[in-house]
């Protein structure tokens, strides 16, 4: 065994980390030039005078020198700690500039939130949360883009948004996810439709042969439908929006697959009628999405929060 071994010290070379004391103990050497106790630098410090007593030690056995002469009268230091003292305060100094630095990219970070989401949860749902996280958050500025499922996808892996909301049935590429809420698709008409009037359930195969009020190709709708469908008729008529396939469906243009969350209001004033359906389930998940291994952070992980509460 080394003679600096045999002292307790540190070997050169190595991790830098194992050579070099912790910013803990250099703030702890500074208040105590500073102060002249130890005892004192300890309560600056927010320790008990052992774990001050025993950090100073800690760093004389890692530096291999005396940092520290105590005595009744206080606590002053060698040569060497005055030396010490001196390359600690540059050390704790650029810490200082690094926390601010850290802190103005967080500032940055925590100013805006970008949040790409499909068009139910855009219209039904987004609108409270974010009432809620401007709340919490009342300096952050929210941009909102309502696509389709594949949009969505689209802005998240292109960096255009911070955080996501699907309603298909599987998670795109390339994103993680977790579910936040359940829906269920109904099929819904104008009172005046003879669907409205029928005294049986629609067979799953005659939704699937009849042209449909639908969604464009993408939207979570539209697929969780086909799915449950294994196919579909050709569109009566294809919109690109909740809003604009609900207005059709009102105006008598014909039958429609919609959101639960979308027709209650027109189901209770009887501008719609939901038509019951036997022999398929159109129950979906709603998640919130992110791109693989960036777990959302700052705002877009309180927006988050909100949602699963």
């Amino acid at each position: 065994m080394s003679r600096t071994e045999e002292q307790g010290e540190i070997p050169a070379g190595g991790s830098l980390a194992h050579r070099v004391p912790d910013l803990g103990g250099l703030e702890l050497l500074l208040a105590v030039a500073r102060l002249g106790s130890l005892g004192g630098a300890a309560r600056e410090l927010g320790i008990t005078q052992p774990a001050a007593s025993s950090r100073i030690r800690s760093m004389e056995r890692q530096l291999g020198v005396a940092l520290v002469d105590r005595s009744p009268r206080g606590s002053r230091l060698t040569d060497a700690g005055a030396l010490v003292t001196d390359w600690a305060r540059r050390i704790v100094e650029a810490a200082e500039a690094f926390d601010v630095g850290a802190q103005a990219l967080r500032d940055r970070r925590d100013s805006r939130l970008r949040v790409a989401a499909s068009m139910t949860i855009a219209e039904y749902l987004l609108p409270g949360w974010l009432l809620a996280l401007r709340a919490q958050r009342p300096d952050t500025a929210v941009s909102l883009h309502a696509g389709n499922s594949t949009v969505v996808a689209e802005r998240l892996l292109a960096d255009e948004a911070d955080l996501g909301f699907v309603e298909g049935l599987t998670v795109p590429t390339g994103l993680d996810s977790v579910v936040i809420a359940h829906d269920r698709l109904i099929v819904v008409t104008a009172p005046a439709h003879p669907w409205s009037r029928r005294r049986r359930s629609l067979a799953a195969e005659e939704l699937a042969s009849t042209p449909l009020i639908l969604r464009e190709k993408g939207s979570g709708t539209r697929q969780v439908l086909d799915a449950a469908l294994g196919g579909l008729a050709r569109p009566l008529i294809e919109l690109s929006s909740t809003t604009a396939v609900k207005a059709a469906a009102v105006s008598g243009a014909g039958p429609a697959v919609l959101s639960e969350l979308a027709v209650g209001e027109e189901l209770a004033m009887r501008r719609l009628v939901r038509v019951p359906v036997e022999g398929v389930a159109l129950a979906r998940d709603l998640r919130a999405v992110w791109p693989t291994g960036h777990r959302p952070t700052g705002p877009a992980r309180d927006l988050l929060s909100l949602t699963r509460g």
